[in-house]
């Protein structure tokens, strides 16, 4: 049987510039603050708080993501959010994104899986299933459509 995906909201989380925090020759570690943004969607409305950040190392082409913040729901409730997943992209796309080009999710890989936490009774869904989220970047955002797993 095929999963089926419900789409539940959309979020376009503000960022701060990365601080490039380094390792090694093969990886890089780097840590991107996350300053607001908003939640809109047929499920969840809110907005982003400026507390939390995305930890990414690359290696080679691919980064892998590791952000955690804070969401307000509409009705003042707080919910904890963890996001991880992966990016990468050809070079052709990456030439684009640093030109400024718009460039649609399907064209490059940047996927996430969330874990939610809240003791809202109103939002105790989002604790009890897996999503996914779909992410592309935009100047000075990164906005994911974010779906449930059926």
């Amino acid at each position: 049987m095929a999963a089926v995906l419900e789409h539940v909201f959309d979020l376009r989380v503000a960022v701060g510039e990365p601080i490039r925090v380094g390792r090694t020759d093969s990886e890089d570690l780097n840590v991107t603050p996350i300053i607001g943004g908003t939640v809109e969607g047929p499920r969840l409305g809110g907005r982003v708080l400026g507390v939390g950040a995305d930890w990414w190392v690359t290696r080679g082409a691919t980064t892998q993501l590791d952000a955690r913040y804070i969401i307000e729901a509409d009705d003042g409730s707080a919910i904890d959010v963890v996001n991880r997943g992966y990016w990468h992209a050809g070079a052709d796309v990456e030439r684009r994104l640093v030109a400024g080009e718009d460039v649609p999710e399907e064209e490059l890989y940047y996927r996430t899986a969330f874990v939610f936490q809240t003791g809202a009774e109103a939002h105790r869904w989002l604790t009890e299933a897996q999503f996914v989220g779909y992410a592309r970047p935009e100047p000075g955002h990164v906005v994911i459509r974010v779906h449930r797993v059926a």
